[in-house]
């Protein structure tokens, strides 16, 4: 059981690899049944943070307990407690499902007369149950993706740590995962995810942004996003998104692309939207339309950055 409301609490929590910060004295406090999203770039610090909170990276410096339990001298304990899932999913691939089941609920110690129906658990929640006796590496990335979780929570464990688990899976894949960790939020377990995918931070309750080792921003998505944007966010749809980003930027426009389309970031909506119009029709670009949109998280994130 957690011993109190906050599930993970660090201050000045460090991680220097020579004189390279990885981890830049950041601040955290999670809440006990609540989805934590750590949000960032690749290389921004997040696997090293969550190595650490682990108990498998030891900090240069810094405090913090995980589940009570201090960081810096008893990581074999908060082993025992949490769940923790990488991005690589931890499976054994030449394994059947079954027998993964049963190696990871050896490793956490399942009394043997619960392994039987945490087997049975892992099987329906991953939707597994006829397939059990098929080899791991033969499964699609979204099975693959839950008997992975399935496996990383035999033990039943006050709080998940998953690093990137939706990395490499399906659109589909990555929303049903996401319903099975609110399912599991709302029975009071407390989960720690990291991920570079702005558009799932919306299903956090509270989300840091790190950047270059350091959180730049952190609060619910909402209120990240009354926060930093006090600008306008324009989506303009133009036949040569590349070269209409390039014009854009060099009249000081701050844009940047999402998939076929370019967002703007302007301090005045009614004299930037002529403006980008005539200067993209100028440089023989069609914009096709512009238009206010609501700012997602990439947007704030993209804005953090660009002062940073």
């Amino acid at each position: 059981m957690i011993r109190s409301a906050v599930a993970v609490k660090v201050r000045g929590l460090t991680k220097r690899f020579g004189d390279f910060a990885a981890v830049d004295t950041i601040d955290l406090s999670i809440k006990k049944g609540e989805i934590f999203g750590f949000l960032g770039p690749n290389g921004a610090g997040k696997s090293t943070t969550i190595k650490m909170l682990c108990g498998l990276l030891l900090p240069t410096g810094g405090e913090g307990s995980v589940n009570g339990l201090d960081i810096m001298k008893e990581s074999e304990e908060i082993k025992k407690n949490i769940g923790y899932m990488s991005q690589k999913f931890s499976l054994y691939d030449d394994l059947t499902v079954e027998e993964n089941i049963h190696f990871f609920s050896g490793i956490y110690g399942v009394a043997k007369s619960r392994k039987k129906e945490r087997l049975d658990w892992v099987l329906e929640m991953a939707g597994l149950q006829d397939r059990r006796k098929a080899v791991t590496k033969t499964l699609p990335g979204g099975f693959k993706q839950r008997l992975a979780l399935g496996c990383a929570i035999l033990h039943e464990p006050p709080i998940i740590f998953l690093d990137e688990p939706t990395s490499g899976v399906d659109p589909i894949s990555r929303r049903n995962f996401w319903n099975l960790i609110d399912e599991m939020s709302k029975a009071g377990i407390t989960i720690f995810v990291t991920t570079h995918y702005m558009d799932e931070a919306d299903y956090c309750n509270r989300l840091a942004l790190i950047y270059r080792g350091k959180i730049i921003a952190e609060g619910s998505p909402n209120e990240m996003k009354q926060k930093y944007m006090t600008r306008y966010v324009l989506e303009v749809e133009v036949d040569k998104a590349v070269e209409a980003m390039e014009v854009m930027r060099k009249n000081k426009i701050e844009t940047a692309i999402f998939g076929s389309l370019l967002h703007a970031t302007v301090d005045n909506m009614e004299e930037a939207m002529p403006k980008i119009r005539d200067m993209l029709e100028e440089a023989g670009i069609q914009a096709l339309r512009i238009e206010r949109i609501m700012p997602s998280l990439e947007d704030v994130f993209v804005t953090l950055i660009e002062v940073s």
